[in-house]
């Protein structure tokens, strides 16, 4: 994929350490040329990011907090002041109360739930509305990161699924909405991968191996693979594809039960 995005620059929100999905997506798109920023929220994640930011040749780093409006117009104005362009946008954030996501969503909070669909379905309206106008001109991408739990039930997912579901329908009518000025909206849904925010989930390990298990490939996702992907839908060769959850699952999502020697 060398050289895919020579020429582009965009924004990663929501790295958090170099097993983040979203770090896996910014080596593979700096690996395919682009010029990087990236944001991050509070010192303790900014310390962590630094030099993982450092090694793709970036120095530019936003704190942002995408709770609040007045957080999220500072950091597009500092990115505006850097750049009167961008071609992408990866919005990798997401977050709920880590007590909720074990037992059964019957006891979701009111309080969990509103907060969990604020940070992890409403904040990507909030940055395509802030980042639409940096590619008006040239178009461009919008990319979000979504879970098979949106649409069957995962144990433990709990809120988090029915928030990844709000995001799904807001990436296609975002995808609706932007698309005269030329703009594609996608989400790639990754099977489960052991991340931070993965761990958090009640029984990750076992979700892990029964993928690995009985996914087609016989494997759970990659970094490399998402990263690939991520590529792909924002360079020119994604030019007509948007509106999509693409699956980066090793097929997982097509099986209607587990492999026979698992049974």
């Amino acid at each position: 994929m060398s050289g895919l995005l020579t020429g582009k620059r965009g924004l990663v929100m929501g790295v958090a350490n170099e097993r983040s999905i979203a770090w896996g997506i910014a080596k593979a798109m700096a690996g395919a040329g682009a010029e990087l920023a990236f944001t991050y929220q509070g010192d303790a994640f900014g310390k962590r990011l630094e030099p993982l930011a450092q090694s793709l040749g970036s120095d530019f780093m936003v704190d942002v907090d995408v709770t609040n409006d007045a957080s999220l117009d500072a950091a597009f104005e500092q990115l505006g002041n850097r750049w009167d362009s961008i071609d992408f946008v990866v919005h990798a954030i997401a977050y709920s109360d880590k007590s909720e996501l074990t037992g059964r969503f019957l006891d979701t909070s009111r309080a969990n739930f509103k907060n969990s669909l604020d940070i992890s379905a409403y904040s990507f309206i909030e940055v395509a509305r802030r980042a639409h106008p940096f590619m008006k001109d040239n178009g461009g991408t919008l990319l979000t990161l979504t879970y098979g739990g949106s649409n069957r039930v995962t144990p433990n997912y709990n809120v988090m699924g029915v928030a990844k579901a709000a995001l799904e329908s807001a990436t296609r009518y975002l995808a609706n909405d932007l698309g005269p000025e030329g703009i594609r909206v996608n989400a790639i849904s990754p099977g489960p991968m052991k991340t931070l925010a993965g761990a958090a989930i009640g029984g990750a390990r076992k979700t892990y191996k029964h993928t690995e298990q009985n996914a087609p490939m016989r494997s759970n996702a990659t970094l490399e693979a998402v990263g690939g992907t991520a590529v792909y839908l924002a360079s020119d060769a994604g030019a007509c594809t948007t509106g999509e959850i693409i699956r980066v699952d090793g097929g997982f999502h097509i099986l209607g039960m587990p492999q026979q020697e698992h049974l």
